[in-house]
């Protein structure tokens, strides 16, 4: 069997493996956070089934485009180096939209988070001084 081919089907499983196994992981842990941010069950839910669907999208788009780059490995270890590099490549960009999730929702919670600070005595009906 042609090395190149052998090749395409390591990437392409493992690819697939990797994105599958990371997006249901980030699917399961990320809703407590997204529920903490949105303070609403169905709105969390919604807002984290649609990251993921955008998470599996730029995942294996990267991963289809990256299928292309080196050559036609000349050996088995050609074939394993230029494997493990687009394997390797696949992974920062997984690691690179789980970061850039978590940075988007921490800009988003930090205006959530702050609190106003209210007088003691602060009475919205009452008409302030000099008014």
């Amino acid at each position: 069997m042609d090395l190149q081919l052998i090749d395409y089907f390591i990437y392409i499983a493992a690819s697939v493996l990797l994105t599958i196994w990371v997006g249901r992981t980030l699917y399961r842990n990320g809703r407590p956070f997204l529920v903490s941010v949105f303070k609403e069950d169905g709105l969390a839910d919604s807002v984290n089934r649609l990251l993921v669907i955008g998470f599996y999208l730029v995942n294996f788009g990267a991963a289809a485009i990256l299928i292309n780059t080196g050559g036609v490995p000349g050996s088995i270890a050609e074939m394993l180096k230029q494997t493990v590099t687009r394997i390797g490549v696949v992974l920062l960009v997984l690691g690179f939209m789980h970061f850039n999730n978590l940075l988007v929702l921490h800009i988003i919670r930090r205006p959530l988070r702050q609190k106003v600070v209210m007088p003691p005595n602060y009475n919205p009906y009452q008409p302030a001084p000099g008014a």
